[in-house]
């Protein structure tokens, strides 16, 4: 029997003429005569050889090591999110939590080849593997010039930017044709789709800008689609807001654009199916309708309606009168806005957040914000007077008085660099939150000012367009969360402090939104490259390798910005169309004396003069 010691050693066994027995023990001695360390590096690297031979994770993990990149160690979830609604921030939702049915049952009707499939996202050149939830090998699908930091776009010709956005924009929709043709909304880690009305949001969300991309073989399919498969006959609930701006405003403009038929019978169809919503004591729409059965409802849990829905329907339905001749859809849209301007409770031109579906009054008073759930309101005011020909004073005194209005109330600097930007104000109190939503507000106050109002507001445009852009460069992903809030006070050494449940990125639009009105009126090239930047740490933190962009959690963290698995329609219907006409650089391209965008950037043309 060997003596104690022998069974902690490390046997090494070598062909030759001597027996098993002498040659354990000519080794043995040969080890006894190595120093501690010397010993040790052996057993750690005998270790390390298994390891490596037999655990694909950890020669994965040495694989990456040796190239110099190291693993990331944050374990990866792929957040299923509720809907959320284009004007709604929604605070960061734990990890893995299925808030909403559908995405339930989407994720039960995977087949096996789909849960077997790994969702690979790229962060700067790197993989992270939803399996193994480390970072993995180069990815070979990341344009290096698009990654690349240090390029300045200043040395980029108007052709490469201009392909750099169609790459993103192909990018994102072999996403949705290769895992969610059809349905509402991609979600690009797990190669799955999400529904909110089943109505295919995405791809009629796209239409027009795929047209003005010059996108003809993708639109052409889309448009196959439309023709063959969209139907509004759908015992379905719609919100009433998102359903105007997104698919009706969507197939009025494609249908602008090109001339079809086609898209102006379906914009009907949705219009009319969409007016039951008006049918309340007050005339101020319910928030939901069903477009199958034509009952419309509040929300299940008030009889309020946000202002910012129930004003921001009007450019959509007044042009659809003007194409029909049926004076249904603008007397509808029209009468909300004639009861709001007669309502009590504004403050210098600023309104509340909800009305009442009942009594058409305002209810919640005392907190004014142009954030979420009022912010088009006053977007919608100038537009349609732009719209209708500069004829309807109602809406161009309305949007002055509330300029003042958030001049006088909301506007206040940052410390310790003075940083021009837009709070709110809650019964008296003034709070330095500012929503990535307000970052529409530079480019409606250009677009006023191109269009003769009072110069200041074009230089409160421009104090403004630097504050957001701010909100990107200041964190250090170069993207902007949703929300903010500024330092006002002496001593501070940043201008904005983000918390934590407010640091994800939806793939909003509203920055470059004022970015191309920006540029449009200035020609300051300056905001061509904050776009093009912007564009860039899209595709670094954002980009899903086979295929589509995903939101995500943490604009704070490089590293590990916790993707959240969905990208909104509005990331092609609008940030990438605002983003493509920032770097065409051809005033010709839709011009804003021509057209005019809804909040949706679906342009719809401005009404010829019939004086």
């Amino acid at each position: 029997m060997p003596p104690p010691y022998q069974q902690d050693y490390v046997s090494v066994i070598v062909a030759g003429e001597r027996s098993g027995k002498l040659k354990r023990q000519s080794c043995w001695r040969k080890w006894k005569q190595l120093s501690r360390l010397q010993r040790s590096v052996l057993l750690l690297t005998a270790i390390l050889i298994l390891l490596v031979l037999f655990s694909p994770p950890i020669r994965e993990y040495v694989t990456v090591f040796a190239d110099k990149t190291l693993p990331q160690e944050h374990v990866f979830h792929a957040v299923a999110d509720p809907v959320e609604q284009e004007h709604l921030p929604l605070p960061v939702q734990p990890p893995q939590k299925k808030e909403n049915a559908s995405e339930v049952m989407v994720e039960d009707r995977l087949d096996s080849k789909k849960e077997d499939e790994e969702a690979v996202i790229s962060w700067r050149g790197t993989v992270i593997d939803t399996d193994q939830n480390i970072d993995g090998t180069r990815d070979e699908e990341i344009d290096d010039s698009l990654g690349n930091q240090n390029n300045k776009s200043s040395k980029d010709s108007d052709a490469a930017w201009l392909e750099a956005v169609q790459e993103a924009f192909k990018h994102a929709w072999k996403g949705y044709k290769d895992f969610a043709w059809g349905h509402d909304e991609l979600r690009p880690l797990s190669k799955s789709y999400s529904e909110w009305f089943s109505l295919g949001l995405t791809l009629i969300d796209s239409l027009d800008t795929m047209w003005i991309m010059g996108l003809k073989e993708e639109f052409e399919e889309a448009k196959a689609w439309v023709a063959s498969e969209l139907t509004f006959n759908k015992n379905v609930d719609v919100n009433l807001f998102e359903s105007t701006i997104r698919i009706l405003g969507g197939l009025l403009s494609t249908y602008h654009l090109t001339g079809d038929q086609l898209f102006l019978d379906k914009a009907t169809d949705i219009g009319t199916r969409l007016m039951p919503a008006f049918n309340t004591p007050s005339k101020i729409p319910y928030s939901d309708v069903n477009i199958g059965t034509g009952i419309a409802h509040p929300p299940r849990w008030t009889s309020d309606s946000t202002v910012a829905e129930v004003t921001s329907i009007q450019l959509e339905f007044r042009e659809l009168t003007r194409l029909t001749e049926d004076p249904q859809y603008q007397a509808a849209v029209a009468e909300v806005m004639n009861q709001i301007h007669n309502l009590d409770g504004k403050l210098d031109g600023l309104v509340p957040m909800f009305i009442n579906t009942n009594s058409g009054q305002f209810t919640h008073q005392g907190t004014y914000t142009l954030g979420a759930r009022a912010d088009s309101y006053y977007e919608y005011l100038l537009k349609q007077w732009i719209q209708g020909g500069k004829k309807e004073n109602q809406f161009f005194e309305d949007y002055l008085q509330a300029v003042e209005g958030i001049k006088k109330n909301l506007l206040q600097k940052s410390s310790p660099n003075g940083l021009t930007f837009v709070g709110e104000l809650s019964h008296g109190e003034f709070s330095p939150k500012m929503d990535h939503l307000v970052c529409f507000l530079p480019g409606t106050l250009a677009l006023g000012a191109h269009n003769g109002l009072p110069a200041d507001h074009m230089d409160l445009a421009k104090q403004l367009m630097e504050t957001c852009y701010h909100m990107y460069s200041q964190m250090e992903t170069g993207l902007s969360p949703e929300i903010v809030h500024f330092n006002m006070y002496e001593g501070n050494t940043q201008d904005i402090n983000v918390k934590f449940a407010d640091r994800h990125n939806l793939l909003r639009p509203e920055t470059v939104e004022s970015l191309f009105y920006m540029y449009r009126f200035t020609q300051d090239h300056r905001y061509r490259e904050w776009g093009y930047e912007i564009l860039q740490n899209f595709n670094n933190y954002t980009k899903v390798s086979s295929g589509g962009y995903t939101s995500i959690n943490n604009v704070r963290d490089p590293d590990y910005p916790s993707p959240r698995d969905k990208m909104e329609s509005f990331f092609l219907g609008e940030t990438l169309k605002y983003l493509y006409l920032l770097l065409s650089d051809d005033p010709n391209l839709l011009s804003l004396d021509q057209y005019v965008f809804n909040t949706e950037a679906h342009p719809l043309p401005i009404w010829p003069s019939t004086a």
